[in-house]
């Protein structure tokens, strides 16, 4: 038995111990103490996983079990930290809530470094490299943190070369497919019931790219994804929205356009820009991946 499902399964022991009133035949009485039931039902868990689950389900229901079950993916403290660690090889492998983004290559402290410091940044860099990540998760912080009072997510409604035709619902609807990636990170970061939240209030606004016309962004941290599906013009005119106390981030990889060959415009805009102080232009490598190692090593030959 996996050690995730043994100490699930000991969580369960403990959640049924008001109910089960399990008998000692050595003392003959109930189990006295918590503690000499904890010690006890290590040995049990995996004879008796089985009725467990089956005990639960009778008093929550099979739905209510589940949603404990993927709620729940902590190994409970009946074991101890070298049996966590033993399990999967290394130490700190729960997944667990970052408060503070640390970079993990030099590439992403360069970028980390310029979204704290600079008010335009231009991130580009090859699939996994944590461009949009960072930039969203610093998006978040800048919100908590009160330097910002809204989120502004931009990302063009490009097929990646299959057309699925037109989507149902409003606007909000029908970009959703596209910034799916967006919303994964918000969540991570905010929870599934704040993000809702803040999405209702417009604390975090959808902005078509198709209408960003016209319109000036005060006070807000402006996230630009997928920007190499941007055409020239496209990017010009979401750059000329930026506002007092805004922070603008565009991030894309060139070699990854959607377009037609040579209608983007995001390495010409990134080569134009560098040359403005105060605005960062990141470039980040194969070596800044940290999506899979075999993400690296099929971009190297594709």
């Amino acid at each position: 038995m996996p050690v995730e499902r043994a100490g699930k399964v000991a969580s369960a022991w403990i959640d049924a111990y008001p109910v089960l009133q399990i008998k000692d035949r050595d003392e003959g009485s109930c189990f006295g103490g918590r503690g000499l039931f904890l010690w006890r039902i290590a040995g049990l868990t995996r004879t008796l996983a089985p009725g467990l689950v089956q005990l639960k389900e009778a008093q929550l229901g099979k739905r209510s079990v589940r949603k404990a079950s993927r709620s729940d993916g902590r190994i409970h403290a009946l074991f101890s930290e070298e049996t966590r660690q033993s399990a999967h090889g290394r130490e700190g492998w729960e997944k667990r809530y970052v408060k503070n983004i640390r970079p993990k290559s030099t590439g992403q402290e360069a970028l980390i470094d310029a979204l704290d410091r600079e008010g335009v940044t231009l991130a580009l860099g090859p699939a996994g490299t944590g461009k949009t990540f960072l930039a969203v998760a610093k998006a978040v912080e800048a919100l908590e943190n009160g330097r910002v009072e809204r989120i502004v997510l931009c990302r063009p409604a490009v097929d990646a070369g299959e057309t699925l035709g037109f989507l149902p619902g409003d606007v909000e609807a029908k970009l959703a497919p596209y910034l799916r990636p967006i919303y994964d990170v918000l969540g991570e970061r905010l929870g599934a019931k704040r993000l809702k939240a803040l999405l209702a209030e417009d604390v975090i606004e959808i902005a078509p790219v198709a209408f960003m016309r016209g319109r000036t962004l005060n006070n807000a941290f402006v996230v630009i994804d997928e920007a190499q599906n941007c055409t020239f013009a496209q990017l010009k005119m979401l750059l000329t929205r930026l506002g007092w106390r805004t922070t603008m981030v565009l991030a894309g990889d060139p070699d990854q356009s959607d377009l037609l060959p040579g209608m983007s415009g995001f390495s010409d805009v990134a080569e134009r820009l560098s040359r403005i102080d105060n605005i960062s232009v990141v470039s980040l490598g194969e070596r800044d991946i940290i999506r899979h190692p075999l993400v690296a090593g099929m971009l190297s030959v594709l």
